[in-house]
């Protein structure tokens, strides 16, 4: 079609229709007046209720769990009559069920000399599903000692504190011997200096420092953390005012659980690490308690098989 053909029927279209909004409703039946059958609107309307708004979530902090009830044993607890003459077993009592983790000591009360039932008591935590670490006490070596190991080290042996330090080195290796042979997996050896009887700690304070820092290199090197466990007063008496900065486990003694959780306080810090057990004694049986922030992180401290 030719476009001002075209132009023109649309013009012609237009003028006959007309705009919907210009158009007469009454000539369309389908526009009738229906005014009559609308209700009009009220005069007012009450405010809608405003919706409730929804209230802004705050970060809340997790609320730490309560202190976990756990135990320590060592060959104290094995079968009566085991172990070195000076240090016999006596068929203590073992951990009550209520123990979450054990602490299992390495050693038969000095250094050189294992746990005669350590196998027993890592078969102990197998089967029950307890969470487990390890402790071994320290101790002074005699001049014996000290011509058998006193080379044996990173340390310069040539050196009285270095020799020491080399037997503390060899007493943590001993001891890490032990832990592979049975299977004992721990993440942290706890690490006990406090007096040995009949293996006693010299009276310099310097030589006993000597043997703990070389117990500590021997731990570490193996691929294990360490704390300590003492109380401020045994700790001074053996090794003076030596500052390892590790956590630490903290005696209470013939005590009670309230106590032995004072003891996570700032007046009772060994050498200047974090609280993370107490310990305190009843019944024949050592018990320990978790510090403020060691419950939310228990994986850390122990291992579970």
């Amino acid at each position: 079609m030719n476009r001002a053909l075209l132009t023109g029927a649309l013009l012609v279209a237009l003028t006959a229709v007309g705009c919907a909004d210009d158009a007469d409703p009454s000539s369309d039946p389908r526009r009738a007046d229906t005014t009559q059958s609308v209700r009009p609107p009220p005069r007012s309307l009450s405010p809608l209720p405003e919706p409730e708004r929804a209230e802004q979530s705050r970060p809340t902090r997790p609320t730490p769990r309560s202190p976990v009830i756990g135990a320590d044993m060592s060959w104290p607890q094995c079968p009566k009559g085991m172990g070195i003459p000076e240090k016999r077993s006596k068929g203590a009592p073992l951990p009550l069920d209520t123990a979450v983790y054990v602490i299992l000591g390495l050693t038969n009360g000095p250094g050189f000399y294992p746990n005669p039932c350590l196998p027993d008591m890592v078969d102990y935590v197998r089967e029950r599903g307890l969470l487990v670490a390890a402790y071994a006490v320290g101790s002074f070596p005699d001049q014996a000692t000290v011509e058998r190991y006193g080379e044996l080290g990173p340390f310069d042996g040539s050196t009285r504190d270095g020799a020491l330090a080399n037997v503390g080195y060899q007493q943590a290796r001993f001891n890490v011997t032990s832990m592979l042979r049975t299977g004992l997996e721990t993440p942290i050896v706890w690490i006990d200096v406090e007096p040995v009887p009949d293996f006693e700690w010299s009276s310099d304070k310097q030589a006993n420092a000597a043997v703990v820092r070389g117990l500590a290199r021997g731990y570490r090197a193996a691929g294990y953390r360490i704390g300590v466990y003492s109380t401020p007063l045994l700790w001074e008496i053996v090794v003076g005012d030596l500052s390892l900065g590790v956590p630490e486990w903290r005696a209470a003694g013939l005590t009670s659980r309230a106590e032995a959780q004072s003891r996570c306080g700032e007046d009772w810090v060994i050498q200047g690490g974090r609280a993370v057990l107490a310990q305190w004694v009843a019944e024949g049986r050592d018990h320990d308690v978790t510090c403020p922030g060691t419950s939310d992180e228990l994986r850390r401290w122990f291992h579970r098989y």
